[in-house]
């Protein structure tokens, strides 16, 4: 089998492992049997088994930086891979879900699931549905859920850290809640960014930086510090 092949059969099987975990939740959905938990259990089965057939070298390091309490995670966005790499990255116990671009959620069967398990759709080009998905964010940090969201608000095609947008800014301080800064390097090359092609054997990390307050400070210092945190090329 060639390079070439070997990526796609990668890459049908990443297919397969995200289905193996969207097909049940969307049924407990339907049948009122989901639960926190259960979607909780079914994400890191999912990261943890994602990380392991692609032979994905992961580094992770910052641990200590995580609080006590849920907060707002931010971290930069290279690739749709940094997500379950995130997830098999978490210190044990934590929970996070994710605000994610509603195009995600029109994907059959793996945007429902999105929705079941607790992901939050936002609509960039709609102000006031945009509001409400920070809206229910807010919700959810304050019963106990870490919420992820990328400030870029899309994956970088190079991976340089774009423009940060204000929406998840302005959450964190309309909330008082501090932010979990996440730097990511070579999620890219796991899954390219202008592709669907997965690779083996490839070398990434993440790392959870300070967390920064964002009380009695203004946005735009809040996100020059978000930014020097999580910019790979810092």
């Amino acid at each position: 089998m060639n390079q070439t092949q070997g990526s796609a059969l990668l890459t049908l099987r990443t297919f397969y492992h995200t289905l193996r975990i969207s097909v049940p939740t969307v049924l407990d959905g339907a049948i009122g049997k989901t639960s926190a938990a259960r979607c909780d259990a079914r994400l890191l089965d999912w990261a943890q088994t994602l990380v392991r057939i692609t032979r994905t070298s992961l580094t992770v390091t910052g641990h200590e930086h995580f609080p006590t309490q849920p907060c707002i995670v931010m971290s930069n966005h290279q690739s749709l891979c940094d997500i379950p790499l995130l997830y098999a990255a978490l210190p044990p116990g934590v929970r996070l879900r994710m605000i994610a671009k509603a195009e995600l959620f029109k994907v059959p069967l793996w945007g429902r699931a999105m929705r079941v398990a607790g992901f939050i759709p936002i609509v960039r080009s709609d102000r006031s549905q945009a509001v409400a998905s920070l809206e229910a964010a807010g919700r959810d940090i304050r019963a106990g859920t870490f919420v992820w969201l990328a400030p870029e608000g899309t994956r970088s095609k190079t991976g340089a850290l774009g423009p940060l947008k204000k929406g998840g800014f302005m959450l964190a301080q309309g909330t008082g809640l501090p932010i979990l800064p996440v730097l990511l390097r070579n999620t890219g090359k796991v899954l390219p960014p202008t592709g669907l092609r997965t690779f083996f054997d490839q070398q990434a990390s993440i790392e959870f930086r300070p967390v920064i307050q964002t009380q009695d400070r203004t946005i735009d210092e809040v996100m020059a510090e978000v930014r020097r945190a999580i910019d790979p090329a810092t």
